[in-house]
């Protein structure tokens, strides 16, 4: 990192770059931060049944938020998102952090079922495919969309100058968006949660890319913290 003053862009919707924000300042972050999200969360307003079913399954803590509590086995794809299920009354537990690890870890509990997936239009892995062929039957229910967001004419103007600007970047979607918006003037220093997003950036400019060491958003916050830190 050079000795310019970096500005760190958090592009997550809008409740999750809060709480990143705060987890940063919590590490002691003093840099600044700009949140643009460049995705909106738009509830699809579903009907959810959970009349017959002995569990469910949440993708992120958009799903959570979308739906009330229930004292019922909630399998969460991390640990954040379990800790948001189990604040409504679910009883949750966490997977390490994308969709392969949520199919094992519901695999290796082997409920009996049937389970509803409750998801946002875009996810990955098709988990609810995949576990009814293995024998856990599973439907699922699409309870928002995700909706692409322009950068806001702030963070463009930041991207536009010579200080370094560290991005954040938690999905394989997200970092396409960023990418399509950009070429950017400004040196990247970007933070990924897992090499399918670090690929998803294709040939965007950055000076640097940091794998985060875990698939959850404290590792994403350390990250950031060892990247300001670096000499």
């Amino acid at each position: 990192m050079t000795d310019a003053t970096p500005l760190i862009l958090l592009t997550r919707p809008l409740v999750d770059a809060e709480a990143f924000a705060v987890m940063l300042t919590g590490l002691g972050i003093t840099a600044e931060v700009e949140i643009s999200p460049i995705v909106e969360i738009v509830p699809t307003e579903a009907e959810i049944d959970l009349s017959d079913v002995a569990g469910v399954i949440f993708s992120s803590r958009n799903a959570v938020a979308a739906v009330d509590g229930y004292d019922l086995p909630a399998w969460c794809v991390g640990e954040a998102t379990a800790a948001a299920a189990q604040a409504k009354g679910w009883r949750a537990v966490a997977a390490d952090g994308d969709a392969d690890s949520l199919y094992a870890r519901v695999l290796a509990d082997g409920p009996q079922g049937p389970l509803l997936h409750i998801r946002g239009k875009v996810a990955r892995g098709d988990l609810a495919g995949r576990l009814t062929k293995v024998g856990i039957q599973t439907r699922e229910v699409v309870v928002y969309r995700q909706t692409a967001h322009p950068l806001s004419e702030r963070a463009k103007t930041a991207l536009m100058r010579e200080n370094p600007v560290i991005v954040p970047l938690f999905s394989p979607r997200a970092a396409v968006q960023f990418a399509e918006q950009g070429p950017y003037h400004a040196p990247l220093h970007v933070v990924v949660m897992s090499d399918a997003v670090q690929n998803a950036l294709g040939d965007l400019p950055v000076e640097t890319v940091v794998l985060s060491g875990k698939k959850e958003a404290n590792a994403m916050a350390k990250a950031v913290a060892g990247l300001l830190n670096a000499e």
